[in-house]
């Protein structure tokens, strides 16, 4: 069975970082296309970042755009998300997410799907 495990949530005060860590176990881990996604309360989940299969090809949802950094170890199969400058807005649920297609954007294209990891900004 698939699992994808997310780590590194919490709470922080506006204009502070975090580090999100998502490991998979896939064993064809460095095929896949991988994502970060978040949900507020009452608000549909939302695309944050991709990253492509070898790491090259990054994509970032402009609300993240020069805040938050995706990057990728496969030797380790895991997945990282470094959120720096956080806003207010920036709570959610943050989940990561395996696709076995290119770099997609959308959540209906990702196969795999991890619990999801808590994240609080306080202003």
């Amino acid at each position: 069975q698939v699992q994808l495990v997310e780590s590194g949530g919490g709470l922080v005060q506006a204009g502070g970082s975090l580090r999100l860590s998502c490991t998979a176990s896939l064993r064809t881990f460095s095929s896949f296309t991988m994502g970060w996604f978040r949900q507020a309360p009452g608000k549909e989940r939302e695309f944050v970042a991709a990253i492509s299969s070898g790491g090259r090809v990054k994509s970032y949802a402009d609300a993240v755009k020069g805040r938050f950094t995706i990057s990728r170890d496969n030797a380790k199969n895991s997945v990282y998300l470094q959120m720096n400058t956080l806003k207010p807005e920036d709570t959610a649920v943050y989940y990561c997410a395996a696709s076995p297609n290119g770099s997609r954007r959308s959540a209906s294209d990702y196969t795999y799907w991890g619990q999801g990891t808590q994240v609080t900004v306080s202003s």
